[in-house]
């Protein structure tokens, strides 16, 4: 395993990184991870990012009172593969998320992020309220890393007769007005095959990204 995804001969693993204001979004990607954990050799794991906030003066702890602990660039640097989630705001994903993304430039320009498998997934609180679009804007930084974007394939029948969450973009899911909805059958079902495709797609990548190395 090359030195610039598992540091010191480490299990490679896929960083699910999201943000969550209600916890929709946190239990798709507590889905997610799980999938990537059936696959043998390679693990999940789970980050977030802290909010931002227009007040300078306004800080966060350094671990969140529950929850995932904040990413770090190294997180990003050393993964196998990533699989990104964000709520939507006004069809775009949350500012916190779209803040640490930013915040990755380095990376960028040394090509760090080249030849890794990607994927995204969203939450919204209804059925239209920007799924897809969420997750159009969620992939544009991603292709600017140089990473290979898969989304979830149509030979995974619950995309075909959901009547909730689920796109070939990504796993969504419907939170409802108050957020209260939880992940059902079919949004489950979806998430789970994600995780497991990039967990796959991860292994079978790696020997691009050590070629750069």
């Amino acid at each position: 395993m090359s030195d610039s995804r598992a540091p010191g001969g480490a299990t490679p693993y896929v960083l699910v990184l999201y943000y969550s204001r209600q916890g929709a979004t946190r239990m798709l990607a507590e889905t997610i991870a799980a999938g990537v954990e059936t696959v043998a050799g390679i693990e999940a794991r789970l980050r977030t990012v802290p909010p931002v906030s227009p007040v300078c003066e306004a800080t966060e702890p350094e671990i969140p009172a529950e929850g995932a602990v904040y990413v770090t660039e190294d997180d990003l640097r050393h993964c196998a593969g990533l699989a990104l989630g964000s709520p939507t705001r006004f069809g775009n994903m949350a500012a916190p998320l779209k803040y640490f993304l930013d915040t990755t430039s380095g990376l960028w320009m040394n090509g760090v992020l080249v030849n890794r498998p990607a994927t995204a997934f969203t939450s919204t609180s209804s059925l239209h309220g920007g799924q897809e679009s969420t997750l159009l804007t969620m992939l544009v930084p991603l292709l600017h890393h140089g990473m290979v974007y898969a989304g979830v394939p149509y030979s995974e029948t619950a995309l075909i007769h959901t009547r909730s969450g689920g796109t070939p973009y990504g796993t969504s899911h419907v939170a409802g007005a108050d957020g209260s909805r939880a992940v059902d059958d079919d949004e489950r079902a979806l998430a789970k095959a994600q995780g497991q495709r990039i967990a796959r797609l991860s292994l079978a990548l790696a020997p691009l990204t050590e070629a750069r190395a």
